[in-house]
């Protein structure tokens, strides 16, 4: 029997001794087995501290993001061969979707997070705070990677998304990561760590798989190390006190299961829209992944008047799921992960009838399709009714982790509450109501005990995400039972793998420190105006200080006829008194209108667009006949990312501020630019670069890749620039039009064509036969066909042409086709 091997140092690896059988869910059969005797924890965990963890944390948050969406398109478009092995969990299609797709959407979604970091391998928190009155001592806060290995105890019931939700996060903050599935579903963890690995993507070390129980993994965590666990409350109780834990003060986030409650609203009465939506929610919270779900609705919480239908109409949906082999399409609940959890189920729920009552499914019965019920660990849906929650408490104290279900009645608002919270604590709640008081009441006053709540109504139910669906952005964690941790959250969610520092000294050194220009530090003269450069030439701190305006009378008037804004300040002088104003007052609007002016630069240059403004203040008022003069300041620069049809760029916000004659501040704002990067891949081509190229081109060249000959490079090109000049249009495009302005914007970005590209039929027909008598003969008439290509737009600058693969093309796009394709064959037969 094969085992299941563990990426570790580097290596795929196999336990040394037999091992303990896997099992398919459906069949019972022996999938394989798993064995970690030999491993070497100690050397793994420090493996990741220091192979992986030395590159993770030298890159940018920027690079970090780009990391995770690259590994996110990758498995994206390999996800199929993941579902084969998911059916052997159990799991439908549906539940095989939201593992494997939703650990992929996780890894999307936290690359996305790179916006809101610095463009930097650490994060800067908050705002400065000033420490002193004169402005020269003051405090910050950086967070930086943590120099240790998060640990991932994983559960059984999501073995693809319980491993890409927490090493997102880890991988998004620096912090390399050692995953352990839970051994029934490891296989198919360990299949989509082999994709991982072998896509090379992550820097080696960035995630290692034990696939089995590890006894001693926290024997040897250290301070630096962050610990995570996901599963039984009372197992989780038990590791986060170990004595190693407890020592080396560690981070543990425990996500543990919870009795999450549902409530039903008083206003929701059958014939209701909400009323349909809570039958159907606490249905599909049931039976998706055979309730096997840390946020699946344990406990349903309805009026008391309305136990009945409840119970009925959640009995008819039951009737309706047809449970067997996940494979076939009729089936819409597969089994749970193994015999033994079948049991735990029904041990469970003997508990829990014994202050309840069964009213729906049965432990001894069930009918199955396409699958032996006795070969498979199946069981059917239950749901009981405990009429006395109040004081029959082991509904509150005892999870069924399968699909099951007890619906209890509540008298008022504040006892369903009460109820919610006598959970002791749980990831998520949930209330369908369409009355917003009542909605507004349950949430403020249970949101003490609840990780998430969702108030669900006819209006969100078309988008809804659901009661038991954990988004990337929020908060995945609950108090008390539920663990106390919070894992994902957007930015929240990294942070737990960042150390968060307060850094005090002088404006000017926390300048250096954070990369963000802090208040009254020292100047950086820049050389030139700071709107000549280029976004990575641009350094905090980079100012210029402008010349002086006088604001007049007639200014302020025109400003007002302008904008409508006839504000009594600005134009009824006669109405000053008791005011703040003195005199006629210069709007704020104007007065950063007229900064603008003073500092912008009026050529066209790297500075591209008006990005925005995030903060503004007057400070004091501006009369006509002052004198201001402006001294604009780099603060940050963000990286961006650019998919339209425009160059790569970046922002760099500004901070603006404005003196008056007597340089006494008297506004201040920042603003935003969106400023060109440098092209530093291309060499700009022109006939003077094509001549010396074609000079260094024999037929003896070979190329660097392809199959090409020198003669069939230059009269490939030759082909395309006779496109570009209006001789050749008989052709259809090659590129299917759904994604043409996708491919039209690639022309813009600084990235080299690719290498080994299949060309279009129509191309590589003309390549099938060579048209000159000599490579001299067709170097000739590249130059010539140049030509050709300049005179016609000399003579029709307006004019678009059509090219093959990316559309319709204008005069700048056809030269920027042109760079880009001259550039890719030259280097092909190494000629720049």
């Amino acid at each position: 029997m094969t085992k299941i091997p563990h990426y570790v140092l580097g290596q795929w690896k196999e336990g040394k001794e037999e091992g303990s059988p896997v099992y398919d869910a459906i069949t019972g059969e022996v999938i394989s087995n798993i064995a970690i005797d030999g491993l070497d924890i100690p050397e793994i965990l420090q493996y990741g501290r220091t192979k992986g963890g030395e590159v993770l944390r030298k890159m940018t948050f920027q690079e970090r993001g780009n990391m995770l969406k690259k590994l996110a398109l990758y498995l994206t478009k390999r996800k199929n061969e993941f579902y084969d092995l998911s059916y052997r969990t159990g799991a439908t299609k549906i539940d095989s979707w939201i593992d494997i797709e939703g650990g992929f959407g996780n890894l999307f979604a936290n690359a996305s997070l790179r916006k809101l970091f610095p463009n930097q391998s650490y994060h800067v928190e908050g705002d400065p705070i000033d420490l002193s009155r004169g402005g020269r001592f003051m405090a910050h806060h950086i967070m930086v990677p943590k120099k240790g290995v998060a640990v991932h105890i994983n559960a059984f019931n999501f073995p693809v998304w319980g491993m890409l939700e927490k090493c997102a996060v880890n991988w998004m903050a620096g912090v390399p990561a050692v995953v352990l599935p839970a051994p029934s579903s490891s296989y198919l963890a360990e299949a989509v760590a082999r994709v991982i690995i072998d896509s090379g993507i992550l820097p080696e070390g960035a995630l290692q798989i034990i696939n089995g129980t590890v006894r001693n993994i926290l024997d040897t965590v250290e301070s630096q190390d962050v610990v995570t666990f996901t599963g039984s409350a009372a197992t989780g109780r038990i590791l986060k006190a170990h004595p190693r834990i407890v020592q080396e003060a560690v981070p543990f986030t425990m996500e543990a299961d919870s009795l999450n409650a549902s409530i039903l609203g008083e206003d929701a009465v059958p014939g209701t829209p909400e009323f349909d939506l809570f039958i159907k929610e606490v249905r599909k919270e049931m039976t998706v992944k055979a309730g096997q779900k840390c946020t699946a609705i344990r406990r349903i919480i309805v009026p008391e008047k309305l136990v009945e239908d409840v119970q009925i109409s959640l009995g008819k949906a039951l009737d309706k799921v047809t449970i067997g082999d996940p494979r076939l399409k009729e089936v819409r609940m597969g089994s749970l992960i193994s015999k033994q959890q079948v049991e735990a189920v029904r041990n469970s729920v003997q508990d829990i009838a014994k202050e309840a009552e069964i009213v729906y499914g049965s432990l001894d019965k069930i009918e199955t399709i396409g699958a032996d019920a006795k070969k498979g660990a199946f069981i059917s849906p239950i749901l009981l009714r405990a009429d006395n929650p109040f004081e029959n408490t082991a509904v509150h104290e005892r999870e069924a982790f399968g699909p099951v279900s007890t619906i209890m009645p509540y008298k008022s608002l504040d006892e369903a509450i009460t109820l919610a919270q006598m959970g002791k604590g749980s990831l998520v709640s949930s209330i369908a109501t369409f009355d917003d008081k009542i909605a507004k009441d349950y949430v403020v006053n249970a949101a003490s005990h609840h990780g998430r709540i969702l108030v669900l109504n006819r209006e969100n139910a078309k988008e809804s995400t659901g009661h038991g669906s954990p988004l990337p952005t929020l908060v995945h964690g609950g108090p008390g039972r539920a663990g106390g941790g919070e894992e994902m959250g957007g930015m929240r969610g990294v942070k737990h793998y960042l150390q968060r520092t307060a850094i005090q000294g002088s404006p000017t050194t926390l300048t250096e420190i954070t990369g963000i220009y802090q208040p009254n530090a020292k100047y950086k003269e820049a050389e030139q105006h700071p709107f000549k450069y280029h976004w990575e030439d641009i350094q905090p701190g980079m100012s210029l200080k402008t010349h002086k305006r006088t604001i007049t009378d007639t200014d302020i008037i025109n400003f007002a006829n302008l904008t409508w804004d006839h504000f009594y300040a600005h134009t009824d002088i006669t109405s000053l008194d008791g005011s703040i104003f003195e005199k006629r007052t210069a709007h704020g609007y104007f007065i950063i209108s007229a900064a603008a002016g003073l500092f912008v630069y009026p050529n066209k240059g790297p500075v591209s667009a008006n990005y925005g403004l995030e903060e503004c203040r007057f400070l004091r008022p501006l009369y006509h006949n002052d004198t201001v003069y402006v001294r604009l300041t780099c603060k940050q620069k963000v990286d961006r990312d650019v998919a339209n049809a425009e160059h790569p760029s970046g922002i760099v916000k500004w901070f603006v501020e404005v003196f008056d004659a007597e340089d006494e501040l008297v506004a201040i704002a920042t603003i935003l630019t969106m400023v060109q990067k440098k092209q530093e891949m291309f060499t700009e081509i022109n006939k003077q670069t094509i001549q010396a190229c074609l000079n260094k081109l024999t037929d003896s060249v070979k190329p660097l890749w392809g199959t090409m000959s020198p003669q069939h490079m230059i009269e490939h090109l030759e082909y395309s620039t006779r496109i570009s000049s209006g001789e050749i249009q008989d052709f259809e495009f090659s590129t299917p039009e759904k994604i043409m302005e996708k491919v039209h914007a690639t022309l813009y970005n600084y990235e080299p064509m690719p290498r080994n590209f299949s060309a279009p039929e129509r191309l590589e027909k003309e390549l099938e036969t060579l048209k000159h008598e000599n490579l001299e003969t067709a170097k000739q008439k590249l130059l010539e066909a140049y030509d050709d290509y300049e005179t016609y737009f000399k003579e029709h600058p307006e004019a678009t042409l059509k090219n093959i693969v990316f559309g319709h093309l204008n005069r700048y796009e056809w030269n920027l086709f042109h760079r880009k394709h001259f550039n890719h064959h030259f280097n092909q037969f190494g000629l720049l």
